[in-house]
Parts: structure tokens; sequence; C-alpha cells
């Protein structure tokens, strides 16, 4: 290869990775589907093709109030909440990649699985990773945050 093609590689690479760069500019999302937009903190923030959406409890739409039925009504709303958000920001739940699960008490991990499992394809579940806390907001059981990507 000779210096010259080289050189135009390199200047084509450079433009693809400017025009990728414009091209994701971060976006700020608040559907007021799920909690206040006036809270210090998005819904939901793209970049590009990835969602990368704030943490979520399971609170009913429009309160702060927490879903009843302990863990596991907690968990069916988080998901719900999660769904409602995605779809909202022209995502769905088989566009989720990767989730981090919070709970109040580690005990409660087969209960909030249960439910989980239930929101993806057998087979296409998004990577996970899952700890302790020793408080979430508002004294719920579960924080469950996800990223998705098209």
């Amino acid at each position: 290869m000779n210096i010259g093609r080289i050189s135009n590689i390199i200047i084509a690479v450079a433009a693809v990775a400017t025009l990728t760069a414009c091209a994701s500019a971060p976006q700020y999302k608040n559907s007021g589907k799920i909690l206040p937009t006036t809270l210090p903190f998005s819904e939901a923030v793209q970049v590009g093709n990835t969602l990368w959406m704030s943490g979520q409890i399971g609170n009913i739409p429009g309160s702060l109030n927490l879903a009843p039925g302990g863990i596991s009504g907690e968990s069916k709303q988080v998901l719900e909440n999660i769904k409602t958000s995605l779809e909202a920001h022209g995502y769905s739940m088989a566009d989720v990649v990767k989730c981090t699960a919070m709970l109040a008490d580690m005990k409660e991990w087969n209960a909030f699985n249960e439910v989980y499992q239930t929101y993806f394809q057998k087979g296409k579940f998004p990577a996970r990773s899952a700890f302790g806390s020793s408080g979430l907001a508002f004294n719920a059981r579960v924080e469950l945050e996800c990223f998705a990507s098209k």
C-alpha cells in the first residue's frame, strides 16, 4: 500500500467517526408517563441507537406510591414501567441488552427472578447484574435500570 492510499483511508475513517459522533449527540428523554418530569434526572438518554435508562422502582405511574404485593408486586410494576418507558421512546423489551437489579434484600432474588423472566424471550435474556442494597428510594424492594439497543 502506498502512503497516499493510507492517507485516504485514514481521512475516510476520520470522516465516518466525525459523522457518527455528530449523529450521536445525546438526546435527553422524559415521557411523563411514569414519574413527574420535574425530578432532577432524565427517564432515559439516547445516544445513537442505544437507550440508557434511569433506574425504575415499582411505583404506580403518575405517583410515587409503590405497587402493593411486596417484591412480586413491585417487580411486576417496575418491569411494566420499563416497558412503558421503552415503548414511549420507540424501543421494546426485545431491545433490552443489559439490566442492573438492586434489591433491598437479596433473599428476595428468586421472587424477583420469577417475575423478571416472564418479560423476556427464553434464551434471549439481557446480560444482568444484581446486588443487595442497604436502602432504595421510597423504601422500594427493587430498582431496575436497563440499556436497550437497536
